[in-house]
This record gives C-alpha cells, sequence and structure tokens, in this order.
C-alpha cells in the first residue's frame, strides 16, 4: 500500500468509527516509521499540529510499556487502557516498520469503552487492520 492510500484507508476507517460512536473515538492520530537509520513522521492529523513531534517519545511510553517482550505482525494493535491527555490510546503496525498511533486527548481507552457505542464503533479499525495485513505499507 501507498503513503497515500494508507492515509485514505485511516482517514476513511476512523471517519466510520465516529459516525457509529456519534462522537471522536480518537481526535488525533499519526502514522510514523520506525526505522533505526530513519525514523520519520509520515502523517499527522488532530489538535496538536504545531507540538506533537516534541512529545512524542513520551506520549507513546503507555503503549511500549503494553507492548513490551510482543512482536506485532502487520496488522496488530494494541491499546493501552490508561494512557490519558496525550498520551497515544492505541498502536497498530501497518508495515515493515509502519506504525499508525491513535488517541483521545481528552478521554481514556477506558472511558471510551464505557459507552455501548464503542462494540459497533470498533469494526472499523478492526477491517483496517486487516486491510494492512492483506497490503502493508511500503
Amino acid at each position: 500500500m501507498t503513503l497515500a492510500d494508507a492515509r485514505t484507508a485511516i482517514v476513511a476507517a476512523l471517519g466510520r468509527m465516529n459516525t457509529l460512536y456519534t462522537q471522536p473515538v480518537f481526535d488525533e492520530w499519526v502514522m510514523v516509521s520506525l526505522k533505526p537509520d530513519r525514523g520519520a513522521i509520515l502523517a499527522y492529523q488532530g489538535p496538536r499540529a504545531e507540538s506533537y513531534k516534541k512529545n512524542f517519545t513520551t506520549d507513546i511510553q503507555p503503549l511500549r510499556a503494553e507492548i513490551a517482550g510482543q512482536k506485532l505482525a502487520v496488522g496488530d494493535f494494541a491499546f493501552a487502557n490508561t494512557a490519558d491527555g496525550t498520551q497515544h490510546d492505541v498502536c497498530m503496525r501497518i508495515g515493515d516498520a509502519g506504525y499508525l498511533f491513535c488517541n483521545h486527548t481528552g478521554k481514556t481507552m477506558a472511558e471510551i469503552r464505557q459507552s455501548p457505542l464503542w462494540r459497533d464503533a470498533q469494526k472499523p479499525f478492526v477491517e483496517l487492520s486487516h486491510k494492512f495485513h492483506g497490503d502493508p505499507l511500503e
């Protein structure tokens, strides 16, 4: 999958999630390449366009703790239930070195999951994971 196709797929899936949940599930997301020799931010959408880069390493700490010792395959994802504020709530591996991090800057995953609408809202996210599993970000 190309970067443009990945971005389109992410925007569409998160849009469907918001529709099913009747409000934003995640109000920001960032697509990154974590190649050892040249990591990079590939795309960002959210309210912190001016500041998310400087806090990225701190903001992924709850997810790092959650997936420590695991090897996520392309399409696999993990949630950090206790991440709050600007800390990222979910990470999905979308390619060999590509990852998607999503966050709701005002709610934790535990709070989001309290709504009965969460069950249906997570389906587009799972479909997105299957899409990347079958066609990883190049």
